[in-house]
């Protein structure tokens, strides 16, 4: 049923209750009914439910990125910045395009990267697990990677669906590159997809301004509600 035969057939069914019931309905009250279902309508349809929520509140204090090509992972990505170590995307790495290049060994626990030539000035997406997060940005900085992104990618570990807080590993070290944290699924997704295009990387652009943009016209991943 549209909206507007619900605003026809309501204020019927109302009128008609109100006369069986022997009630009094104001205008102000049908008026108050008739914002109730909007509600509802919009819900229903609306994975953010518009009403209340501010774009600001979504993004807090998370950083944002999308991916320009390939066209196939063309959405809006979100990511947990490092709590405690590392630069700042938009400060430390400021750029209107980079290129997010899978990590080759994933984990980054050492400096031997197979495509370390690909990384050099680029955006590191590499695996959690076996090493410390920062003991990944360390050794993605050291052969000249300007930036990188953590993902999970074991599905069946507790966390899979969380955002974690990457922190640092009380070490006397630290990085000045940036770091942040991939829901788990995007990860698997990005780096599936760019394995079967063979394509070493995807061009992105990150940080994006999302402060004046409402919630549902976000170009979210339809696999990854947030």
């Amino acid at each position: 049923m549209t909206r507007h035969a619900l605003s026809v057939v309501v204020p019927q069914v109302l009128g008609r209750w109100r006369r069986q019931m022997g009630l009094e309905f104001s205008a102000a009250s049908t008026i108050c009914w008739l914002a109730f279902l909007a509600f509802v309508w919009c819900g229903a349809n609306n994975l953010h439910m518009n009403d209340g929520v501010r774009t600001q509140d979504i993004i807090a204090g998370d950083v944002f990125f999308e991916i320009l090509e390939p066209s196939a992972l063309e959405y809006t990505y979100r990511l947990r910045p490092a709590k405690d170590f590392g630069g700042t995307f938009g400060i430390t790495y400021k750029s209107p395009q980079g290129k997010l290049v899978p990590a080759v060994p994933a984990d980054a626990c050492s400096t031997k990267f197979e495509n370390a030539d690909d990384l050099v000035g680029n955006i590191a997406l590499v695996e959690r697990g076996h090493c410390s997060f920062l003991t990944k940005a360390i050794n993605v900085e050291a052969i000249g990677g300007a930036a990188i992104i953590v993902t999970e990618y074991d599905t069946e570990i507790d966390d899979f669906d969380y955002y974690i807080e990457m922190v640092h590993d009380n070490t006397d070290r630290d990085t000045n590159i940036p770091a942040g944290f991939l829901h788990g699924k995007n990860g698997i997704i990005i780096r599936q997809t760019l394995k079967k295009m063979r394509l070493p990387y995807a061009l992105v652009n990150i940080p994006v301004n999302l402060t004046f943009i409402q919630p549902h016209m976000i170009n979210q991943p339809p696999w990854l509600p947030w």
